[in-house]
């Protein structure tokens, strides 16, 4: 009976180192996987004054301007329980409206240089914050995957608003580029036309280069690992926010644009997407400009290249926006 109980004790303190050993394990790899996913989903944002300063010193932003400007406030509910929020800026005697989104950590303000771009060639404008951005609702950044969501949702309203015969075309820069994309793919997708600035082809990619720059990891081991909590703590996987998988399915005609020295997200990536994808297409690479700087660094042949864009195809015609 003492030899049994001792082998039963023994066994039991086996296990419980055992069960140590693996704590030790698992718990920095959890730790790592936390830390990178608290980059991913709660990204730092600018401050609202931090954005305005930017914009107003590249002369893309007057306060005064913007808020005296004749606007609609727009409050969209998103698919996910909560509000998007934004304004539609409507020009008088054309239904022709551009949706713009930003990219992560900015708000709608980032927009405004596109929509005087738009507005220059007779387009109404519907600018909004995404989920977790400026005054919209939602807890996390997905990097295009509930973002394509909130997207379809604004369409939608912009469909009951104007009309199915409405010419309705989204302007993404960034992140918001690459939400685009993926709204681009869904099969009940409702716009004309796409423009794309700056997008990643995959994000799965462009976490390994970041990874490689940023930290100088290789991130064979982390993106695996980091992905698996990313599952766990916010419902879907690196590898489904990949517009290169998808941009196939576009029938739309899509104007993508990438600076060439774009350092952040290489321009190689809009090229990748423009290979792939089927039927009309344009590319612009801006010979000047970082990330997101292909207008702000190239205004007048960025200008021309989306009027370009929207005369090719017919979009710029009155008549089909009437």
């Amino acid at each position: 009976m003492i030899f049994i109980e001792t082998l039963r004790k023994g066994r039991i303190s086996l296990k419980k180192k055992w069960l140590a050993i693996l704590a030790l394990i698992l718990f920095p790899l959890a730790a790592i996987g936390i830390f990178f996913t608290n980059k991913m989903m709660y990204i730092r944002k600018l401050t609202d004054e931090e954005l305005i300063k930017r914009e107003s010193d590249e002369g893309h932003y007057h306060h005064e301007e913007f808020q005296q400007l004749q606007k609609e406030k727009v409050c969209i509910p998103s698919a996910f329980g909560y509000d998007l929020h934004g304004y539609f800026v409507p020009l008088p005697h054309t239904t022709r409206t551009i949706v713009l989104c930003h990219g992560v950590t900015v708000s709608l303000i980032n927009s405004v240089k596109y929509m005087k771009l738009f507005q220059k060639l007779g387009w109404n404008v519907l600018l909004y914050d995404h989920r977790r951005h400026g005054m919209s609702g939602g807890k996390t950044t997905s990097y295009g995957y509930y973002e394509k969501e909130d997207l379809a949702q604004v369409v939608k309203w912009l469909r009951k608003k104007l009309g199915e015969k409405a010419i309705i075309g989204i302007h993404g820069e960034s992140m918001g580029a690459v939400t685009t994309l993926l709204y681009a793919a869904k099969p009940d997708a409702n716009a004309n036309f796409y423009i794309a600035d700056c997008p990643f082809a995959s994000f799965e990619d462009q976490l390994l280069y970041r990874l490689k720059t940023d930290f100088r990891l290789s991130g064979q081991w982390i993106l695996p690992l980091s992905d698996q909590v990313l599952k766990w703590r916010d419902g879907y996987s690196i590898r489904q926010v990949s517009p290169l998988d998808v941009i196939d399915q576009v029938k739309e005609p899509i104007l993508f644009i990438h600076s060439l020295h774009d350092d952040y997200i290489p321009c190689e990536q809009s090229e990748q997407l423009y290979a792939r994808k089927k039927g009309d297409k344009r590319l612009f690479i801006a010979p000047h400009g970082a990330h997101a700087m292909s207008y702000s660094d190239n205004k007048e042949v960025y200008e021309q290249e989306v009027e370009a864009f929207l005369e090719a195809f017919q979009f710029n015609q009155n008549e089909r926006g009437e």
